[in-house]
């Protein structure tokens, strides 16, 4: 696992390999509330950075920062190297930033083209171009190989939860989104929904876009995973590639901050230092 306590991101990363968005030391204080301590963190281009937690680690409140929702008490954001202020979700938005909330922020009484579109609508003559909506909306969902979704006129509200969500992060790659942030994508979800929108998250990897998920399905976060990152009591105190991880080491960092590993050769025991980068 990687260390970084460098203010300076251009002195954790080479410069020709930055980070797509890097985090140092973000904190957030609701009056005498802590919610996050000098968070440190980096999301690299065309990787899924899987970030995990107990209730009340901070996870919701590390995205809300990045997406413009509140801005951070402290501490510095650097995109592509380069240090930025994100202080509205149209700040998030003009960097290439896309939130699919738990909710999804979809319409159920509108269809799936006037969704997609919905505050982006393309005009012709002063009038909405539906051809061009209908013609983009199937285009930007083949791309994403969605195939189940029978027309891009039917009303949401007929979809089912894995369609959903497909229709919102289709929504995010239509606006050119670089970085597509999820909360807790399979929640509710059946098997086979659940592996729709697994493979719908790699696929967004696979074409260069980077991507954090929020769960509490561990199989989820480990079958889709890149990185992993773990908070806890608003800190962030392990980060590293998932092969240096199994589900049992995760579960014992997410519970207690840390976590024991045994020497095989010496039979000895030793305690895994805290690590962020």
């Amino acid at each position: 696992m990687t260390v970084a306590a460098e203010d300076d991101v251009s002195n954790v990363s080479g410069s020709s390999d930055l980070p797509l968005l890097s985090l140092r030391g973000i904190s957030k204080n609701f009056g005498a509330v802590q919610a996050l301590s000098g968070v440190d963190l980096d999301v690299p281009v065309g990787q899924v950075t899987a970030l995990v937690g107990d209730n009340g680690a901070g996870k919701s409140t590390l995205i809300k920062c990045i997406s413009g929702i509140w801005g951070p008490s402290s501490g510095d954001i650097y995109w592509s190297g380069k240090h930025v202020s994100i202080k509205t979700p149209r700040d998030a938005d003009d960097l290439g930033i896309a939130t699919v909330y738990q909710d999804l922020a979809l319409c159920d009484n509108l269809d799936i083209v006037q969704n997609m579109f919905l505050g982006h609508e393309p005009l012709r003559h002063r009038l909405l171009d539906e051809n061009e909506m209908e013609s983009k909306a199937k285009s930007t969902l083949a791309d994403l190989s969605v195939t189940t979704v029978k027309s891009v006129r039917q009303l949401v509200e007929s979809l089912s939860g894995g369609q959903r969500q497909s229709v919102a992060v289709a929504r995010a790659v239509m606006r050119d989104a670089k970085l597509v942030i999820m909360d807790e994508p399979t929640a509710a979800l059946g098997v086979s929904q659940t592996a729709q929108v697994l493979a719908l998250i790699r696929r967004l990897a696979d074409r260069g876009i980077a991507v954090i998920v929020i769960s509490h399905n561990l199989n989820d976060v480990f079958s889709v995973a890149d990185r992993l990152a773990v908070m806890y009591l608003g800190r962030l105190v392990h980060t590293g590639p998932i092969a240096e991880y199994t589900p049992q080491s995760a579960v014992e960092i997410i519970t207690t901050g840390t976590y024991v590993t045994s020497d095989s050769q010496s039979g000895s025991n030793s305690e895994r230092p805290e690590t962020a980068s």
